[in-house]
């Protein structure tokens, strides 16, 4: 990933966590979200946004639900926040990254008990 690229994703990642605490009032997102990263494409038009949800699957499709319908909203902040010509078409994906991290260090744990 090029410089830019990764620079304007850092961005879009920092402002889209901070409006998430203070400017967004949906209860979908109100459950224990992380934005994990944000990838950009080589155009600068279009983000993906992956996002950390604890929970089971009927909240992590709430909260990206409740991220589709804030597009918008979040766009427009990113607008007035960047100095971009360009602010990119945003997509929400789940990120369960940190959930196959926990499954995996538990896994090595008992593999560990096992031999004691």
């Amino acid at each position: 990933m090029s410089r830019r690229r990764e620079q304007v994703g850092k961005l879009i990642q920092r402002e889209i966590s901070s409006m998430l605490g203070k400017e967004i009032n949906d209860p979908r997102l109100a459950n224990l979200v992380s934005i994990t990263e944000v990838s950009v494409s080589s155009d600068l038009r279009y983000a993906k946004v992956f996002v950390s949800v604890l929970g089971d699957e009927q909240i992590k499709t709430e909260t990206i639900r409740g991220f589709e319908a804030a597009t918008a909203f979040l766009r427009r902040g990113l607008g007035s926040r960047m100095k971009m010509r360009f602010v990119p078409e945003l997509s929400f994906h789940c990120d369960d990254s940190i959930e196959r991290g926990m499954r995996l260090l538990e896994v090595i744990k008992r593999a560990s008990d096992a031999e004691e």
